[in-house]
């Protein structure tokens, strides 16, 4: 598959997607630059993790902006799958692309550290195709990731199983208590109600890897990679 990853001034996670999608996964990768407005025919494209344009004004408010994203929103919406990690959850949900905002974490601190995940979605491409019986413990990195939407938007998210992940323990427990963000229901990461958007706080690119002693974000894509191809 052709995937494309798109750098924007303080991506900072590009390089690791890249690798992940190229090296670990055997994918052909092109790099998208925040000016360009072609998208090479991606079959997929990547907004990575970072501070786009420093964070300035909201997370993803600004790279919401950039030439290359009118391109990116109409493969979108011609139904092209496109994924948004940690900074490229806020740009979706910045450009309308996925409901819901990103706010500041519940403790008003930057959070790095290991988290698990509980899959929800079993008709999304990127958790439809994995061990629903298993949590993953993938890494999280931000400042401003709690998910946040009204009661209504939830109850929707719910209804039509876009709610990709939960924060949980080791053994798939949801709680309050292991939530690290202050996140509505502990959500961790939301599809479109098409399926084909996805965006995730946690970075599973950075848990593809054996020489880091942590592979459980293999699954991830591997159920992303395969599906597309039906």
């Amino acid at each position: 598959m052709k995937c494309g990853v798109v750098t924007f001034p303080g991506s900072n996670c590009n390089h690791d997607m890249m690798y992940a999608l190229g090296n670990i996964l055997g994918q052909e990768v092109v790099e998208l630059w925040h000016k360009d407005t072609d998208t090479e025919d991606c079959e997929l494209i990547v907004l990575p993790g970072g501070f786009s344009y420093g964070d300035y004004l909201r997370s993803g408010a600004i790279a919401r902006f950039s030439p290359v994203m009118e391109s990116v929103i109409t493969h979108a919406k011609n139904g092209g799958l496109l994924l948004g990690i940690c900074n490229g959850f806020q740009i979706l949900c910045e450009s309308g692309l996925l409901p819901g905002a990103l706010l500041h974490n519940n403790n008003q601190k930057f959070i790095c550290k290991n988290v698990y995940l509980k899959p929800v979605s079993k008709t999304a491409a990127f958790t439809k195709n994995i061990d629903h019986n298993k949590s993953y413990k993938i890494p999280i990195a931000h400042g401003e990731g709690r998910y946040y939407a009204d009661e209504n938007t939830i109850k929707k998210l719910i209804k039509n199983d876009q709610i990709l992940f939960q924060y949980c323990d080791e053994k798939g427990h949801v709680s309050s208590e292991l939530n690290p963000n202050g996140s509505v229901q502990n959500i961790a990461g939301i599809a479109n109600a098409g399926k084909n958007v996805m965006g995730m706080m946690p970075h599973p690119e950075r848990a593809v890897d054996a020489l880091l002693g942590n592979q459980d974000g293999v699954p991830l894509f591997e159920s992303l990679l395969s599906l597309a191809k039906v």
